[in-house]
């Protein structure tokens, strides 16, 4: 069995994107040598998400301005007497900071139009990813 485990660095530019690391992915799944078993993406930040779907621009706006709708940035929340972020804090808590993937003979078994992506809800910021791939 291996276990390979790979750190992504990302720059976000703004307070809310869409970060595109379906390429990172799967240059780390080709370096682990997994041919069959599962990779975990996973995000170290409470304001940030994992997500898998389609990366297209009109899609990530509605998301977000969904996510606008859902958690607005200028809600009443507790947690701002802490730090102004509590939205962002929110919509990571709904979202979720990780996804899973099965490897099917050494790739991440994605659908057509699917892609890995990296969500900001409080940049611009310096943002680190965790891969683990792990099967034979």
């Amino acid at each position: 069995m291996i276990s390979f485990i790979e750190r992504i660095s990302i720059q976000s530019k703004n307070e809310t994107e869409a970060i595109d690391i379906t390429n990172n992915v799967q240059g780390i799944v080709s370096k682990s040598n997994v041919k069959h078993g599962h990779i975990n993406i996973y995000t170290v930040h409470t304001t940030a998400a994992i997500i898998i779907n389609e990366h297209e621009g009109g899609l990530i706006q509605d998301f977000i301005n969904l996510l606008e709708v859902l958690v607005p940035k200028n809600g009443s929340y507790l947690h701002n007497r802490v730090d102004v972020n509590a939205h962002s804090h929110l919509r990571t808590i709904l979202i979720g900071t990780n996804e899973t993937i099965p490897v099917v003979d050494g790739f991440p078994a994605l659908g057509k139009w699917q892609r890995v992506m990296f969500i900001e809800f409080d940049g611009p910021r310096s943002r680190h990813v965790i891969v683990q791939v792990i099967g034979e």
